[in-house]
């Protein structure tokens, strides 16, 4: 008989989020999608159960992914009741660079060589007319949302956002832009 050799990942998953745990710190990396952003969510909700009022920290690493997903985390990070300090490494796109934005006001922070880009969503349509019809509403309020976000997180005026941040071809911006537009408060 063989002995069982131990789940290296396994245990290094566990010490991960128990340190994450302990230490108020929560990392989003990857795809911005359902699994992802419920470890948040639950990361988030729990900590304001809480008696202790320190900051979290939340390190965003992501390309993007699910608007959807998106706004349920940005809807819980505006309501939590203890700041939440963003901190953008790597790259932070489409519906991160979102969630970024929707840290605490004075505590979102941005690594100096962090890749940061803003686009219109994508989304494809099909079926029948009144479908049809019924989606483009969606995508208008999706689009409005994504101009809500961006204008708390920076104090821009609907036309400002709209042409710089959500204009018809991806837009990149450095860490100095960033914080140039308010979304952003300081580089490292």
């Amino acid at each position: 008989m063989g002995t069982k050799k131990p789940n290296i990942d396994a245990m290094n998953d566990f010490m991960l989020d128990s340190f994450d745990r302990t230490n108020r710190i929560h990392f989003l990396v990857g795809e911005i999608e359902e699994e992802n952003i419920d470890r948040a969510v639950r990361w988030i909700v729990t900590e304001n159960m809480k008696t202790d009022n320190s900051p979290l920290t939340l390190y965003i690493n992501s390309e993007g992914g699910s608007l959807t997903n998106a706004f349920a985390l940005i809807d819980i990070m505006r309501n939590s009741r203890l700041p939440i300090q963003t901190i953008g490494i790597g790259s932070i796109l489409s519906a991160a660079f979102l969630i970024f934005a929707s840290g605490t006001k004075g505590h979102r922070s941005i690594g100096k060589n962090t890749s940061i880009m803003s686009h219109q969503f994508s989304d494809e349509v099909t079926g029948k007319y009144h479908d049809i019809k019924a989606c483009m509403k969606e995508q208008d309020y999706t689009n409005n949302r994504m101009i809500d976000v961006i204008r708390n997180a920076s104090g821009l005026d609907y036309k400002t956002v709209k042409n710089k941040f959500l204009s018809t071809s991806d837009v990149y911006f450095t860490a100095e832009e960033l914080v140039g537009y308010g979304i952003a408060d300081r580089v490292f």
